[in-house]
């Protein structure tokens, strides 16, 4: 504002007498009104009472009453916003526990694998309220019994039973107590019983009998013993495989099956090419998941490695006599053998040769190829009455997709570190050649913790693994590399046992089971996301409760 006071000695004109007038009355306003006296007229520097151009200010309140009261400080507002928060936690707390997974129970079941030359019992574990529905059962713990098989005891039964107890008693501490009488126990006896039976059906009930008497001490659902046919046997193998590596679930194409016991093989397997129509009797039909699967399964009895080591042998031995060189053991290798004991199998007991001696030599040669001719001899491949065979006869359509190789398959190259079938076949036979060429003593020398009796059949063994796959099943050099040996699939031995369980307790639907919309997770996720979306709503809502921003009182 313009300085109009004037210096020392001058006199003011009229004009700047009424200018300076003005200066005292905004230096001093008058109050529009006694009881407000914080009003005063601005704007217009003429501005009277009387004006009507005069604008009406507001001039600044005390330090006290500067501060504007905050809208969300009053008790509704605090109310309502608590209630909110509240209730959208509630919400997600009653979405997430309501939806939470309950402390797992689990089932068990118990089979035993009466084998040819060995039991095994294995224990599986299931969660217990998805009884034949999504539930996945796992194996547990498994017990190797201490003996020969079950068959091996026909002259003194109650041996056979004696044998399990060991392991049974192992299954007592595995299987929680109060889980024991609702625990089904199962006994399946293959290949080495089916033998027995056909010997002497007497001596293999009593067998039997020993061993029910033996496993009904236990505290288990006791669901029986019996011999598994070969189909059976090569169907649940099967299933097995394909449960375990769930492709049974998911509807994926399915991985055939090859089992090699003792006493017997089977091969199982879903071809495009087979319909049952040719061969029925090879035919077992699954609806599994909803999935319909048409399965051809075929069991050879007396083609397990021990009992076509017998064949073979025999086959070298019709002659008689007192000596006999085996191409399939290394040299160097000399033991006495029985002639009695050799025979004593309904696989060969019909070529016993007559005036033969009690006993013969057995000498070692190592000589791979002619070890597989010796093999060879073993298997009829001359005789069809079918479109395509694969060996006696029995007809087998054409091999179609991925194959599981184990029991005795898996162990025997496992041994002779030969499992990995990428390896051309051309290179696995010529890996097995040194291997039957290496002296005895050399090979007793690196594998010191092995029996011996076992040790030395490893050549053998391979070498009939070889010719029945390429020989007998006519897997070629191209297909040989869709084997996989295995053990075990994600913990679980490769085997008939579970898929035999899973049968007869019924955990595997025929019908694919319904499953909830969204998962857990996804469940809980989408309920706290529209739980949040309807806090911010909330926070919306409340707009008109906002503070809203203006500008400071001009003070003039």
């Amino acid at each position: 504002m313009k300085d109009f006071r004037k210096p020392p000695g001058q006199t003011f004109s009229h004009t700047e007498k009424h200018h300076s007038h003005l200066d005292a009355r905004l230096a001093n306003p008058p109050f529009l009104f006694p009881m407000f006296p914080h009003l005063f007229l601005s704007g217009n520097p003429l501005a009277s009472p009387s004006c009507p151009s005069v604008c009406l200010s507001v001039s600044p309140p005390p330090l006290s009453e500067m501060k504007e009261k905050n809208p969300w400080q009053t008790p509704v507002t605090i109310i309502i916003t608590v209630i909110g928060v509240i209730a959208i936690v509630a919400l997600v707390t009653v979405a997430v526990l309501q939806n939470k997974p309950l402390p797992q129970k689990y089932k068990y079941g118990i089979v035993l694998d009466a084998g040819s030359s060995h039991t095994a019992l294995y224990i599986y574990e299931w969660p217990a309220e998805k009884d034949n529905n999504t539930g996945r059962v796992e194996q547990k713990h498994s017990c190797k019994v201490k003996g020969p098989g079950i068959s091996s005891y026909a002259s003194a039964p109650v041996k056979a039973g004696e044998s399990l107890r060991v392991c049974m008693e192992e299954a007592k501490q595995w299987v929680p107590g109060k889980r024991h009488h609702q625990t089904p126990l199962y006994l399946g006896a293959t290949a080495g019983m089916r033998l027995l039976n056909m010997e002497n059906s007497s001596a293999s009930d009593k067998v039997f009998q020993a061993v029910e008497g033996a496993l009904q001490k236990f505290p288990f659902s006791y669901q029986g013993a019996r011999i598994l046919s070969g189909q059976d046997e090569g169907a649940f193998g099967w299933v097995t495989v394909n449960y375990l590596d769930e492709r049974l679930k998911q509807g994926l194409e399915t991985r055939g099956a090859l089992d090699l016991g003792g006493a017997s093989t089977q091969i199982s397997f879903v071809s495009d090419n087979y319909d049952g129509s040719e061969s029925p009797s090879n035919s077992v039909t699954f609806r599994l998941y909803g999935n319909d699967y048409n399965l051809y399964t075929h069991s050879f009895l007396c083609y397990g490695k021990d009992q076509a080591l017998r064949m073979t042998q025999a086959h070298q031995s019709q002659a008689g006599l007192a000596t006999v060189l085996d191409p399939c053991f290394h040299p160097g290798y000399t033991a006495t053998k029985n002639y009695s004991v050799l025979y004593d199998s309904p696989c060969v007991s019909d070529r016993k040769p007559k005036g033969a001696p009690d006993t013969f030599t057995h000498i070692g040669i190592g000589d791979f190829l002619q070890c597989q001719a010796a093999v060879k001899s073993v298997f009829n491949f001359t005789s069809c009455k079918y479109s395509r065979c694969s060996f006696n006869g029995v007809f087998q359509p054409l091999l179609q997709g991925p194959y599981g190789a184990f029991s005795a398959y898996y162990f025997v190259m496992n041994f002779l570190n030969l499992t990995d079938t990428s390896v051309p076949l051309e290179d696995v036979k010529e890996k097995l050649k040194r291997y039957c060429a290496t002296n005895w003593d050399q090979i007793t020398q690196q594998h010191p913790g092995v029996k011996l009796k076992y040790l030395a059949e490893y050549c053998f063994s391979g070498t009939y693994i070889l010719t029945l796959l390429t020989e007998g099943y006519n897997f070629t050099s191209e297909s040989y590399s869709d084997i996989k040996f295995i053990e075990k699939i994600k913990g679980s031995d490769a085997g008939w046992t579970l898929g035999y369980m899973l049968n007869l307790t019924n955990m595997i639907p025929a019908e694919a089971p319904d499953t909830p919309p969204l998962p857990h997770v996804g469940y809980v996720s989408i309920v706290s996301v529209i739980a949040v979306l309807l806090f911010i709503l909330f926070i919306v809502s409340l707009r008109p409760l906002w503070p809203r921003c203006s500008k400071q009182p001009q003070i003039v």
